[in-house]
């Protein structure tokens, strides 16, 4: 008889604590999908008060309740004539393509053969030299900018594309560098060496053999590439004025005059948002086809 009521004694008590590490799993769960929902708020809550700001008549934009009347105005104003200051936000959009473009094309060019070299020719100090190439990406940029805008002024590269595209792929060369050499790590040098068996020059081996192999490496850092290109702020704010200013720092233009136009500004933030998001809702892709990549390895 004791025998049987100790086992139903403990099958009682493992039953509870079953249930008991059930009910706080689910409490935990709970209280995780809480807070990312939480997080999902405080993180989209400035997005959205810009949405709600830009489609908001000038007359309103001053008003303690919620209720207005939205207008598309203000995105009229900004890709048009600019309002009352007259911002040429469209040429200023333009601009920010064609340096961020520019300065993926030539940090594409010079970077690429060299993650190639460095991945196929390892010296001694090699990785120490790699490390303080990418240093220079996180290295402030305020810390260059007073030399440059000194030596742009003297060979008259201020405010000038040739200007903004060499000092943008300062940004993203070793980014280029960095990653690519990964790329070019995981391809197996026997493909390359039966390419010089076969008569292939090293240049040849590289562009023909190399290159296509790490397609989707390309694609991958050179969307990150322009998405730091585009959303750099301090370069051309010091070493532009007009020509050349790109909408990073000319969606500020709607806050001079008299009567800051708060709406304007907001319109022409989420406008030049526009590229680099788009641009980020396809990088995972190709991000996914570079994690795969090197099925064959040495």
């Amino acid at each position: 008889m004791s025998t049987g009521t100790d086992t139903k004694t403990s099958t009682g008590t493992s039953t509870g604590k079953g249930r008991g590490g059930a009910s706080r799993g689910r409490l935990v769960s709970v209280a995780a999908n809480a807070a990312l929902i939480a997080y999902f708020v405080f993180a989209l809550f400035p997005v959205a008060w810009m949405v709600i700001l830009s489609i908001k008549p000038a007359d309103q934009l001053f008003n303690t309740y919620f209720s207005f009347s939205p207008t598309l105005e203000t995105y009229r104003t900004v890709l048009g004539a600019g309002g009352d200051e007259g911002v040429p936000f469209v040429r200023f959009f333009v601009n920010s393509l064609v340096v961020s473009l520019g300065a993926v094309a030539l940090s594409l060019a010079i970077g690429l053969p060299a993650a190639y070299a460095a991945a196929r020719w390892r010296f001694r100090g090699s990785e120490n030299l790699m490390f303080t190439l990418l240093s220079f990406r996180f290295a402030p940029e305020l810390t260059v900018i007073i030399p440059l805008f000194v030596l742009y002024q003297q060979l008259g590269l201020f405010d000038t594309y040739v200007g903004m595209i060499w000092v943008l792929q300062l940004v993203t060369l070793p980014l280029i560098v960095w990653i690519m050499r990964s790329y070019f790590s995981d391809l197996s040098p026997e493909l390359e060496q039966a390419a010089l068996l076969d008569g292939y020059t090293r240049r040849q081996a590289f562009v023909r053999i190399a290159l296509p192999l790490v397609k989707p490496g390309i694609a991958a850092v050179s969307l990150l590439a322009f998405i730091f290109a585009w959303n750099n702020f301090v370069f051309p704010l010091i070493l532009t004025s007009s020509e050349a200013q790109t909408v990073t720092v000319g969606a500020l233009s709607f806050l001079g005059g008299d009567r800051p136009k708060y709406n304007l500004t907001a319109a022409a933030a989420l406008v030049s948002v526009v590229p680099p998001l788009l641009l980020a809702l396809t990088i995972q892709r190709y991000l996914v086809r570079g994690l795969s990549f090197g099925a064959v390895k040495s």
